[in-house]
């Protein structure tokens, strides 16, 4: 049986913090995840940056925000981190985070966009089997000393 799925509330944040370094860890992480006060602030904050949701017992969360295409004309969901504990892998759980995301967004989704570690490839089946396909985009990132050559104002 499925866990109940609800939104997260500030109380959860060790949790979900939690799940996320777990899900770095399996992922190959080489550092801690976000802390516990930067979660809550980027969640709860005056202007939340994320949306999420936890299985009942933290078996398993999944993040997101809108996601939007100029290619297709329409808006998304961007799948930030999907994580379902050991336990309760093979038991729906996943796809039943990704169908309560859509149903909590109201931003009249059309489509989810996630990525996903190139060497995780029991994930990768996974997506697979639900229905995903490449996208054909690699997934870039500019930050530390590169972003402040770019905008020195910006904080890093």
């Amino acid at each position: 049986m499925t866990p109940a799925i609800r939104p997260v509330a500030p109380a959860d944040i060790p949790a979900l913090r939690a799940m996320l370094q777990a899900l770095s860890d399996h992922d190959g992480g080489s550092h801690p995840v976000g802390s516990e006060a930067v979660l809550l602030q980027a969640g709860f904050g005056a202007r939340p940056l994320f949306s999420a949701l936890i299985a009942d017992e933290a078996q398993g969360m999944v993040i997101y925000y809108p996601d939007f295409s100029t290619h297709r004309g329409e808006p998304g969901l961007y799948i930030q981190d999907l994580y379902v504990s050991p336990e309760a892998r093979g038991t729906g759980l996943a796809r039943a985070l990704m169908a309560a995301a859509l149903r909590q967004q109201d931003w009249g989704a059309r489509y989810i966009t996630l990525g996903v570690s190139a060497t995780n490839s029991a994930a990768i089946r996974f997506y697979a089997k639900t229905g995903f396909t490449r996208r054909g985009y690699e997934t870039l990132i500019l930050d530390g000393a590169a972003l402040k050559a770019l905008n020195p104002e910006v904080s890093t």
